[in-house]
């Protein structure tokens, strides 16, 4: 474990990616950025959530400041998705190295560099502010970028029984496409999965009239819930949309009329559905076919944006003066930690270039972890 002494973020980067906190291990990254907030003067608890049948995830609440101001959260993961094989990396994962003005390793963009710019932009603004007005928290968790049980949610859902609340949250994930500035995320597009299965009878395919095919009742299902679009979309998001992702009848034998077919479906939907709308759609666009299928649905998120306020505009102008570019307020993309965390104040996201995020060399300059850094410096010194 190292010292934060002059919390320069790429030394901070180096350190965190040289935890292999591949998800759901922690591997000391959490302890680590413990550390570092505690040496700043942070109140930092680190809860290990748990819950049958899941691995254990480490997750950090931090705190400095007072109830008398404004709130600002930092929030973001530790964990990283498996490298792969290492023999395609040109480099260790984990070595963190620095080749021609960047940084390669696991997690250098998604998003260990973004976290270290939260801790030193954090340290140099509370060297010179000691005595601000408010406070300044961090939201980290070790279980992002797997199944998000023990993660944030149950973190969000701990602050709540304490009664700690915060105004606003910054989520460091990697939202630009290309360039730094380019994109801040406003919201996400909700994440429906469904399994539909029709049960037939199994038979002979010469003798069909001994077997009930299931196979056309499904099709006919898969033609009725794909047919009409859901919508067109609306000023901050795009479409949503509906894709089969797999169709089986585990049928390997081509004598034989299978004993069921089932398909799989996700949908991404806008804020003209919610939870309960969107599930309503999909079982008005399969009311001719009721009682002879059944579905099976699990939601990941729901839908939401936080309407541009000051938050955004703050950001916004903060990013066009380091970089000249003016962002474009997005809702693109999957699913992240910021659709549980929209529950409990408003929140955008905001880091590093997402180009080689999860991809072998993942990588991030030393430049754009040094303009963020300043970026998340400006944001705190204009919030309080």
């Amino acid at each position: 474990m190292i010292d934060i002494g002059n919390g320069d973020p790429i030394i901070l980067t180096k350190a965190l990616i040289s935890c292999r906190s591949v998800t759901p291990q922690n591997d000391g990254a959490i302890e680590q950025l413990s550390h570092w907030l505690e040496e700043i003067g942070f109140k930092c608890d680190i809860l290990n959530f748990k819950e049958d049948g899941t691995d254990d995830v480490l997750n950090l609440w931090a705190r400095i400041g007072n109830e008398q101001g404004p709130s600002l959260c930092f929030a973001g993961h530790t964990d990283v998705v498996p490298e792969g094989d290492k023999a395609n990396w040109s480099v260790d994962p984990f070595g963190a190295n620095e080749i021609d003005g960047k940084i390669i390793g696991r997690g250098a963009t998604d998003m260990k560099g973004a976290i270290a710019s939260f801790v030193s932009a954090t340290k140099k603004f509370i060297d010179e502010r000691k005595n601000f007005a408010g406070s300044i928290s961090f939201i980290i968790t070790g279980d992002e970028e797997g199944i998000a049980i023990n993660g944030t949610k149950k973190l969000l859902n701990w602050m709540n029984e304490k009664k700690i609340s915060f105004d606003d949250c910054i989520v460091g994930e990697p939202t630009n496409p290309e360039k730094l500035g380019e994109m801040i995320k406003i919201g996400r597009r909700g994440s429906v999965n469904g399994v539909i299965t029709v049960t037939g009878e199994q038979g002979h395919v010469a003798y069909p009239h001994l077997a009930r095919n299931p196979i056309p009742v499904l099709l006919g299902i898969l033609n009725n819930l794909t047919s009409d679009e859901l919508d067109q979309g609306n000023e901050h998001f795009q479409p949503s949309n509906l894709e089969i992702t797999s169709v089986d009848v585990g049928n390997k034998a081509t004598n034989v009329i299978p004993n069921s077919a089932s398909a799989n479906f996700n949908i991404r939907y806008n804020d003209n559905f919610n939870k309960e709308t969107i599930e309503n759609e999909i079982k008005r666009r399969l009311n001719n076919f009721e009682d002879i299928f059944s579905l099976k649905l699990e939601h990941s998120g729901d839908s939401f944006l936080t309407k541009p306020g000051k938050l955004v505009h703050d950001l916004s102008e903060i990013i066009f003066d380091k970089t000249g570019i003016t962002p474009d307020l997005s809702t693109s993309g999957g699913t992240s930690d910021a659709r549980f965390i929209k529950n409990y104040g408003n929140v955008v996201e905001f880091g590093l270039i997402s180009e080689t995020m999860h991809q072998i060399d993942e990588s991030v300059d030393i430049k754009d972890i040094n303009d963020l850094t300043d970026i998340y410096y400006k944001v705190l010194t204009k919030y309080f």
